[in-house]
């Protein structure tokens, strides 16, 4: 069972651990390049304040965004404020989403994210972890894979293995940690390979942020993933 109060908390507790350390930055270093392809560390920001607002739509019944667009345009209007305008921005937004999933509310309701892309209720809250806690990543500045907590890697995991489960261009797939497996790709009697590493090496490959090198295979090459 999805547990949107207890996620709503875990956002939380993301969001000042990356605003603490964001504090620690300055005006220059915000304007630096992130670990994300063409965005600076400001692009992250603004697009973090930005997401914000934008699922606070989504559990009001709006869209999400007006456009992909206009959602681009925001983020690059915002990438290049000073450091102080950012975290306000972040924190405010913030904010305005806790508010909103405190509110009473039908919570296994179904709502629409972006292109077309549905999912309960409940389940936004972790989405929005998912934001923060990767993106914290992004930005570059000493949190790492290893740094996140256990549970959330865990769900992360699971998440993504659905994602990519039945996509026809990911072979059977059995990824496993050696305690634990999740299976993704097409469907098969038996996996066609068996990817083995650490959590955060299978989380960082799935989610696009390592390129795999840390795990290891067996029944042929690492799957190529489609992007998230």
């Amino acid at each position: 069972m999805i547990d949107h109060a207890r996620d709503l908390v875990s956002v939380h507790d993301a969001t000042e651990r990356l605003l603490t350390a964001a504090a620690k930055l300055d005006n220059t270093v915000v304007t630096e390049p992130s670990r994300l392809p063409g965005w600076t560390r400001g692009h992250i920001l603004a697009h973090l304040a930005r997401n914000a607002d934008a699922l606070v739509n989504v559990l009001d019944g709006r869209p999400m965004y007006v456009s992909a667009g206009a959602r681009d345009a925001d983020i690059e209007r915002d990438a290049a404020r000073p450091l102080d305008v950012q975290l306000a921005d972040v924190r405010d937004s913030a904010a305005r989403f806790q508010d909103t999933g405190a509110a009473p509310a039908d919570w296994s309701r179904t709502v629409e994210l972006r292109n077309g892309v549905t999912d309960s209720a409940s389940r936004v809250p972790f989405r929005r972890w998912v934001e923060l806690e990767l993106h914290h990543v992004d930005l570059g500045i000493g949190y790492e894979l290893e740094e996140l907590p256990e549970e959330f890697v865990e769900r992360e995991i699971d998440f993504l293995a659905v994602r990519f489960g039945g996509h026809p261009d990911v072979p059977s797939t059995r990824l496993t940690d050696g305690t634990h497996a999740w299976s993704t790709g097409r469907e098969a009697d038996a996996p066609a390979v068996t990817v083995t590493g650490s959590r955060p090496d299978l989380l960082g490959w799935l989610a696009g942020r390592r390129d795999g090198s840390g795990l290891t295979t067996d029944g042929g090459p690492l799957p190529a993933l489609p992007p998230l």
